[in-house]
């Protein structure tokens, strides 16, 4: 079960500050650390249970903003009032480990699929500062797109064939 809402306000815990690239086919670019995260967007809550291959059932709180929020932020290549322009976009997530993921423009997108897909600054009520941001997919039964230590999020459009 799911439930995502807005968390309380608190103060970013302190430690050593890992970033990621933001990147790809977008008018801002920018290198991103959790402390960015929790002061420069709005913060969600998602209470989260999936099944790990490697670990079994995992039940975890995250806090951060939406995926969303930070992408369009960044400002995607797209024109945003086409529908059919921004579902030809991607994003793909790397993490510290070599851990990738891809996710379509769709998946996130109010007319589309809407899905609340977090950039973790927090796990189970502990900073991530220091381990670097995590991507949260709460709709996922399996835990193989939560991307751990994110290093890049590239957005771009999907290749012509």
């Amino acid at each position: 079960m799911t439930r995502l809402s807005t968390p309380p306000t608190r103060t970013a815990a302190s430690g050593t500050a890992v970033s990621f690239a933001l990147c790809g086919e977008i008018a801002r670019p920018a290198s991103l650390t959790v402390a960015d995260l929790r002061t420069r967007y709005p913060q969600r809550r998602a209470d989260v249970s999936f099944d790990c291959a490697t670990s079994g059932p995992r039940h975890h709180i995250f806090e951060g903003p939406l995926l969303r929020e930070v992408a369009v932020a960044a400002g995607p290549a797209f024109d945003a009032r086409r529908r059919k322009d921004r579902s030809r976009f991607l994003l793909a997530v790397s993490g510290g480990d070599g851990h990738r993921t891809v996710l379509s423009w769709a998946e996130i997108d109010a007319d589309f699929g809407d899905v609340p897909i977090l950039l973790a600054a927090t796990m189970d009520g502990r900073s991530l500062a220091s381990a670097g941001s995590q991507l949260v997919v709460p709709s996922d039964r399996c835990g193989a797109r939560y991307v751990s230590a994110i290093s890049r999020v590239w957005i771009g459009a999907c290749p012509e064939c």
